[in-house]
């Protein structure tokens, strides 16, 4: 039964149960002389109540499940975490150094402060229910008092314990322009020089946007070029491929005062001063899904075609006096940029061929601040090439994230293999150092939609030893990408024990869903098969060997972190839903059509679905 906002529930108890009528004055109500002791014992046995069961997370009704977390202060006021406002609210919420909330939406912008009551709404100050706080390096936003500006109300039910949130009619939450330079949230313009570099210092430059304006970080793209697993160097050109596997390789980033872009020298002593837990690939040109991206997560990386190939260069399709390129012809992308807002309004007459809709993207260059507009310019929303392939880090950790890092793929996703079918699945086998706790899982989803299945085995080893797996966490990625999963109840692994961790993906629509890596042209001819020991299989219980079958290496990596003294207890099988509807290998058409390994179909030369991004700047 719903109580309304938990503040008029409360008014409604004290009026009840701690107030009475004074007999001085007829229709005078005065507190009675234990009314704050009352309320006091009231706060206390709520809170402790909300400690055992805490706060649920609704949404017109509807359980959120514990996707979203939300808690009690003090005062009783109702605090939800940032994501929930990102993601279910459609807001933009991003933090300064000092100490300053900025939450976007449309047109409004409300200004905060961590720890510290009120808010501003257009330079109009306003009291808040709560303070903005940090709880485990989670940002909790107050629930109540910013509803008429995010256009949404919330209803706390005190029987359930929950917070229900019903979203307004505001039609888009987009603004019509949008632009990260006016919030912080773009490194400085750099130049590549005569380089074949735009790939790596568009990954980078959107990368550093990731974490502004909390951290202002230069990352170094000659380390980047120089010391991936890949057969480059700064002349080859490259794409976004290249990037994710070396930063979920933990080969980079490094800053850029470490290794100096230009010199011819790199360092490859230097260790990943942040690790990359996941960037999403937006394989579709959809301008709303983009502006969606920047608004949240900040930077977009993406190509087009540009016909200049420096400062200064004379193209038909572009216009020095407005620094704005438009491209309505037939030829592939060549050149790797950063996406950094929008303008709806952008004039079309600014282009010298003229698009039929007004609109640009503004974008950041890696040519110097001598080109465009201190090095930032506009592509027509026209454009052919533009968005067709966009990528996003969303995603990016400290270096303490995890202790340990297993994997036998330093390239990443380099093809794809399966049965033809839309599901399958794949293992690497892995041998524990010392004693862990496995902590999560990390791998490429190769299309949209993909819902998934983490299993773990114990004491690994055959093949047959794939029948004592049991689930330890799943879920379902909207987009393609490279996604780290972490495991809620952390699994305990013992020194020396051999230990599989195995997935299972559905991706509608694919024939081969599995990323791997293997030997695929010059640029990955270095890849090492022997490093590894991995598994594919269409049903789970005919498994096939990816290295001596197939010549491959399975995308899964394994992290882990060390056990102290006060290690973990590891749930049992039975805890971990295994039951839950879940079911094993044998459960699941044994033998039903299975190919063998040799059918299974790599085809050698069938690269990821990113290789349409040609290797840029060649």
């Amino acid at each position: 039964m719903k109580r309304g906002i938990f503040v008029l529930v409360l008014l409604i108890i004290a009026a009840l149960g701690f107030y009475k009528i004074s007999n001085k004055k007829s229709g005078e109500i005065k507190k009675s002389q234990n009314y704050d002791a009352a309320v006091e014992t009231y706060k206390t046995d709520t809170l402790s109540r909300n400690e055992s069961k805490p706060v649920a997370v609704k949404l017109a009704d509807k359980s959120l499940g514990d996707f979203y977390k939300a808690y009690m202060d003090e005062n009783l006021n109702i605090l939800v975490e940032e994501d929930f406002f990102e993601e279910v609210m459609a807001c933009s919420v991003f933090r300064y150094k000092d100490g300053r909330i900025r939450i976007d939406k449309g047109n409004i912008s409300i200004i905060m402060n961590l720890d510290k009551n009120g808010y501003t709404v257009d330079k109009a100050s306003h009291e808040s229910k709560g303070n903005p706080t940090l709880v485990d390096d989670i940002l909790y936003i107050p629930a109540d008092g910013l509803s008429d500006y995010l256009d949404y109300k919330c209803e706390y039910d005190y029987i359930e314990n929950s917070i229900n949130f019903v979203r307004g009619n505001i039609q888009t939450s987009l603004p019509e322009k949008y632009d990260l330079r006016e919030m912080g949230r773009v490194t400085p313009v750099r130049d590549q020089g005569r380089y074949g570099t735009c790939w790596a210092f568009a990954s980078l430059g959107a990368l550093e946007t990731t974490l502004m304006p909390l951290q202002e970080n230069i990352y170094s793209t000659e380390h980047m070029t120089l010391n991936n697993s890949y057969n480059l160097n700064l002349s080859t050109g490259g794409e976004h491929t290249v990037s994710i596997a070396y930063l979920a390789a933990w080969q980079g980033p490094v800053y850029e005062e470490d290794d100096r872009y230009g010199d011819g020298y790199t360092n490859k002593s230097l260790k990943a001063v942040k690790h990359l837990e996941e960037a999403i690939i937006i394989k579709n040109r959809n301008d709303d899904t983009i502006k969606r991206a920047i608004f949240r997560y900040g930077g977009v990386e993406t190509s087009l075609y540009l016909q200049m190939s420096y400062t200064g260069d004379y193209s038909e399709f572009y216009n020095e006096e407005t620094a704005a390129y438009y491209y309505n012809g037939d030829k592939a992308s060549n050149h790797d940029i950063v996406i950094v807002g929008w303008d709806d309004n952008y004039p079309r007459e600014n282009f010298r061929s003229m698009p039929e809709k007004n609109g640009a993207y503004i974008c950041k260059n890696s040519w110097g601040n001598e080109f465009g507009e201190d090095g930032f310019f506009y592509v027509s929303y026209e454009d052919v090439n533009i968005c067709s392939q966009s990528i996003v880090y969303t995603k990016l950790m400290g270096d303490d994230n995890f202790d340990n890092i297993y994997q036998s793929d330093l390239m990443g996703w380099v093809g794809q293999i399966g049965f033809g079918s839309d599901s399958g699945y794949f293992s690497n086998v892995y041998t524990a150092k010392k004693d862990e706790k496995l902590s999560a899982v990390s791998f490429y989803t190769t299309d949209d939609d993909t819902k998934f299945s983490v299993y773990v085995v114990h004491d690994f080893e055959s093949d047959k030893s794939f029948d004592n797996k049991y689930l330890i966490a799943s879920g379902e990625m909207r987009y393609s990408g490279y996604y780290t999963v972490r495991v809620e109840d952390k699994v305990n692994l013992k020194a020396g024990e051999k230990f599989a961790v195995v997935v299972n993906i559905i991706t509608p629509n694919s024939t081969k869903p599995i990323a791997i890596e293997y030997r695929a042209d010059d640029r990955t001819n270095m890849a090492d098969i022997t490093d590894g020991e991995g598994y594919i299989s269409l049903y789970g219980d005919v498994w096939h060997s990816a290295e001596t079958g197939q010549k491959c290496n399975v995308c899964l990596k394994a992290f882990t972190d060390d056990i102290d003294g006060d290690a973990e207890t590891e749930a049992s099988p039975e805890e971990t839903g295994v039951n839950a509807g879940e079911k094993s290998g044998d459960e699941t058409g044994k033998n039903a059509g299975e190919k063998s390994g040799d059918e299974a179909g790599v085809n050698a030369g069938e690269k990821s679905g990113d290789e349409a991004g040609e290797n840029t700047d060649e």
